[in-house]
Order: structure tokens, then sequence, then C-alpha cells
């Protein structure tokens, strides 16, 4: 994400030196020498993050603190100071100040606190306005802007376009089944059926009958003819959720309908014949049940024409302040509150925690810390108590 920085101050050699340093870097930068300049570029819309001077000919620079709280779209502020006034530091991040850095000015320690302020900016950015992406994916569904993510998502795309079975794998918590729905509402058949099983929680006894259905009289109790979820699912998606939890001579028929595009209800004799693209999710190394025979080596292949692995949170934590702004504005509509950011205290706590649960420990998080806020800002005391001590 690149951004506009508004540098605030009343020397110009200051101004041009700060310039120098960010513009290479990819920023675009904006210059203001006095309270009224930069109040005239606040109100263009155009500044990302604000650099602003204590001292200006105009008036005290912090007071402009106050003004960006009314804007549509604060920008983080970090005020820089020759006069190093500590308590007027404390007062300034109280009232809403993003960072405090003293002349002379560290250009490394200017940068990191940029890089810091540009995930506050795409974290509000988030929480600003409802994403208006494609159909279902729209309304419950955020991608994350990580470069391995954005990769997983360009390839999902391709495989649901394609319609080819894909293995989709990850530890709990990651997202399986989300990355399922778009694949769904990527392609072709997002107007059919989505089907969506988990093997692990259907006793093996009937999990042939759930997917297959069965004839009257097929077995004791079966006084009528029943469609499996294969038939439901026919010119869709069925997403088979903990494949690594079903029994091996079941596997054995989905690896036929696969193979055939066709299957028999059980106690049938009429073959059936069916377009559904699978998908199938695990959190379990199938490698391993392979070696151990606990899975089948030629459904396994079959399965993962594409093979989408989807890492950890802890592993592209770059992608959790927009998740974090996704969860906010999704829980504003549904619990009718009306959290507006979160301070950079909270954002620090979040990026150091390691989220065992994934996406969705994080999602909990923030639920439970909406819930205890009442304040339009989530801090860091709001956070659950594991969080907080990874800080």
């Amino acid at each position: 994400m690149t951004a506009t920085i508004l540098v605030v101050d009343d020397e110009e050699n200051a101004r041009h030196i700060i310039a120098s340093f960010l513009v290479p870097k990819g920023y675009e930068v904006i210059g203001a020498a006095t309270l009224g300049e930069a109040r005239q570029q606040l109100a263009r819309g155009q500044a990302d993050i604000v650099l602003l001077d204590v001292k200006l000919p105009d008036g005290y620079g912090p007071s402009l603190l106050e003004e960006t709280a009314r804007l549509p779209l604060r920008p983080p502020v970090i005020l820089i100071t020759a006069y190093g006034d500590i308590e007027m530091a404390v007062d300034a991040m109280k009232n809403g100040a993003h960072d405090f850095l003293q002349k002379p000015i560290q250009l490394t320690r200017l940068e990191q606190s940029i890089l810091r302020a540009q995930e506050v900016v795409a974290m509000r950015r988030e929480l600003s306005h409802l994403r208006t992406t494609q159909r279902r994916v729209g309304s419950d569904f955020v991608t994350g802007s990580s470069a391995v993510m954005q990769a997983l998502f360009s390839q999902a795309r391709r495989a649901a376009q394609a319609s080819v079975s894909v293995l989709i794998t990850g530890e709990t918590g990651t997202g399986k089944e989300v990355l399922a729905h778009f694949i769904h509402a990527s392609g072709p058949r997002a107007e059919k059926p989505f089907i969506a099983v988990n093997c692990a929680a259907i006793q093996s006894t009937m999990l042939e009958s759930e997917l297959f259905g069965y004839e009257a009289g097929a077995f004791t109790g079966a006084d009528r003819r029943k469609p499996g979820l294969l038939e439901v699912a026919d010119g869709g998606i069925l997403f088979l959720d903990e494949i690594a939890s079903m029994p091996l001579d079941i596997q054995a028929k989905l690896l036929r309908v696969l193979e055939e595009r066709a299957f028999r209800r059980v106690g049938g004799i009429n073959l059936l014949r069916v377009d559904v693209q699978v998908l199938a999710a695990s959190n379990r190394p199938l490698l391993n049940m392979l070696a151990e025979g606990q899975f089948r080596e030629d459904l396994y292949y079959r399965l993962k024409v594409v093979d989408l692995h989807i890492p950890p949170l802890r592993e592209r934590k770059e992608d959790i302040l927009e998740l974090a702004g996704y969860f906010v504005r999704q829980n504003n509509l549904r619990m009718g509150l009306n959290i507006t950011d979160i301070t950079h205290r909270a954002v620090d706590a979040l990026r150091a925690y390691n989220w065992p649960g994934n996406v969705r420990e994080l999602r909990n998080a923030i639920e439970r810390a909406m819930l205890f806020c009442d304040d339009p800002v989530i801090d860091v005391i709001h956070l659950p108590a594991d969080v907080v001590r990874a800080r």
C-alpha cells in the first residue's frame, strides 16, 4: 500500500529532507508551512498520514489533533518537535497522536513509525466502507493483502473457472471452508448448489447413505428412496470437510465418482450421472496417512488436481489488521455497534500474538473486545488476556 504523507513544518529545509527520504521509497509527499495550509490539504482528503510540527507560525500544532478526529477518515498523526516535552507527548498520545518523534529526526525511526501508521490507515479504510466484490464474497469474505494470500486466491479463481477437484489444507481455523465458498462464488457454478459435508461429524455407517442416498428397502428403516448429497449438489459444488475422517471403503466409492462422474445409490442398480465439482479439506497431514495406509493414495492425487494450502495466521501477520477491521465492520452491523478504530497499543498486541487458533481465534477476540468496549475505539484492555500477555 502506498500513502500520501502531509508534512506540516514551517522549515522548508526540514520538509525537503523528509520528502527526499520518503519519495524514493514510493510515498507521495505534500507540504504545509502553517496550520492553515494543513487544514486546506486535510479538507481535500489528500493526506493518509500527517507529520506535524509542534511550533507553527499560526498556532500550536497538536490543536490539529482534535480537528482530525472529526474527519470522515482520520489520518494518523505523528508529532515532531525539537523541544522534547514529555508531558506534552503524553497528552498528545491521549488525544489520539499515533507517535511522537524528536528532532533531529532519525530517518529510520521515522520510516518505522510511518509503516505502523500505514497499517492503521489500511484498517480504517476497511472499517469505513463495505466492499463490493463478487456475490457472496462481498458480504462475508476478506482475502488478505499479503503476497502469499493474493497468490492463493489467484490459484483458487483458476480452479473455480476450470471446475477441477481441489484439496484445501491448513491448520484449524485458517478458513478452509471460507476458501471453498470463495471458489464457489468465483466460478461458473456460483448460482448452483454449494453442499458442505463435515465427514468427521457424521457416523461412518451413515456417511455412505448421506453422500450417495439409498433406495427403499436398502436396509432396515429405509422405507422410501432418499437422494444423496451428490445428487443434491448436481451442477454445483460438494465440499467435503475433514475428509481424513472418511472410511476407506467410502473413499473407494468417492474415487469412482470423481473418475466416472457416476454412482449408484445404496441398494440401487441404476447408474446415476452427476456433474459435481468436489472440494475437499483437511487439517491433518494426508501424506502421513498415506504412509500409514489410512488414506487412499489414488484418491489423494485425484483430489489434489489443485492443491491450496492456507498458511497459519502467524506466518502472515501483515493480514491481521485487514482481518480485524473486517471483523469490526461485520460485528458493527450484526451487534448494532459503532466501533470506529483500534488504538496502536491494541494493534501492537494483535501483531505480537501468535494466534494458535488462527483467523477463527482472531474473529472471536475482536468480537469479545467489541462486547466489552463502551467507547468507539478498541484498546488493549478490551482484548483477551492471552493476547495482552504476548505484548
